[in-house]
């Protein structure tokens, strides 16, 4: 998800500067400087960032166990789940690392690397994105039209729309990058830096993509979700109903208790999405030290952590599963046929 303008590493060293202070000291004319450091808050804000980095690699690595492990869970909204878990997953296992080292200030691990970690950083964002979209649509048929969710969404079309979701990530990205990528050294005035630039129209229209639009849908989608929600729990409380509409709306029940969840994680994403995009919408350039920036990405990476948290809180089969993968439970034959719901 590019920004206008990113910053990793620092400017060149002036003259009379200690070599200690230099990413590289053996290069004294092209070495960038280190940032001043605070080792006290440095070690602190490092073990956090690793715990955080740990608990969103195990939280997502066992949603991923569950849902593929369980024929139970193999859903169309599950499957939604399952590719949400692997993006948090490859959040938490290649991009959180990278930037915890970068707490230094010194980019130190070579040009290819810098093009592949802002591609893959800036895809996974995309990903997420647009599975959150995907989630709001599958909330919005189960609620609206009940009777013909079945037959509309199905395990096919729901894998269908992954795939294109992970292929227009790529893509897109690619698109944007495009400059970067075939030259990740190109806006880089010394070594230590990975720095990328990104002009200020293609940086209006990746906001228009890749937050207003999504953002717009996800709330029309929600709040037509939230208005059937409500008259259903009034004729659930009214007793003016059928028999056969009393077994009906039993049916709802457990689809609005999905809705809530999802309601949830879909609001929380919000939640962390706006200031990562904050800089992008009024226009500011800022390098990635600055305290907007490390605040906005990491509450963005923090949002990883929170979908599994989430599930446990509102999902009875997670936290079966999850029993069942700690006490080894899944190694037993025909462990996946258990009666997890």
């Amino acid at each position: 998800m590019p920004v206008p303008l990113l910053y990793i590493g620092t400017n060149l060293q002036p003259p009379g500067t200690k070599w200690d202070e230099l990413c590289f000291p053996h290069l004294l004319n092209a070495s960038c400087r280190k940032p001043p450091q605070r080792p006290a808050e440095n070690v602190f804000i490092f073990m956090v960032l690793c715990l955080l980095s740990v608990l969103t690699v195990t939280l997502n690595l066992l949603v991923i166990i569950s849902v593929s492990h369980f024929r139970q869970l193999h859903t169309p909204t599950n499957l939604l789940l399952l590719s949400l878990a692997v993006s948090d997953f490859l959040i938490g296992f290649f991009v959180m690392p990278i930037r915890i080292l970068l707490t230094e200030g010194c980019w130190v691990l070579g040009t290819f690397m810098c093009g592949l970690f802002n591609f893959a950083s800036f895809t996974l964002t995309s990903v997420s994105v647009g599975h959150m979209v995907l989630i709001s649509a599958d909330r919005y048929v189960a609620i609206c039209d009940p009777l013909r969710y079945p037959t509309k969404v199905t395990l096919r079309r729901v894998q269908v729309c992954v795939c294109l979701c992970w292929a227009a990530s790529v893509f897109y990205n690619g698109v944007i990058l495009k400059d970067f990528l075939e030259d990740p050294d190109k806006y880089n005035l010394c070594l230590g830096e990975c720095l990328l630039l990104i002009d200020y129209i293609t940086g209006a229209f990746d906001v228009v993509i890749t937050f207003f639009g999504p953002i717009i849908v996800i709330v029309v989608l929600y709040m037509r979700v939230f208005v059937v929600a409500v008259s259903q729990a009034r004729a659930m409380r009214s007793h003016i109903v059928s028999v056969q509409s009393s077994a009906h709306l039993s049916v709802k029940k457990s689809e609005l208790k999905a809705a809530a969840a999802l309601g949830v994680v879909v609001f929380l994403f919000l939640v962390c999405l706006c200031p990562y995009f904050y800089p992008n919408i009024v226009g500011l350039t800022f390098k990635s030290s600055d305290f907007l920036a490390v605040l906005g990405t990491w509450l963005f990476h923090s949002n990883s952590c929170l979908n599994p948290v989430i599930y446990a809180f509102f999902y009875p089969w997670f936290r079966k599963s999850l029993k069942s993968i700690v006490t080894l439970q899944i190694l037993q034959p025909d462990s996946s046929d258990a009666n997890i719901l």
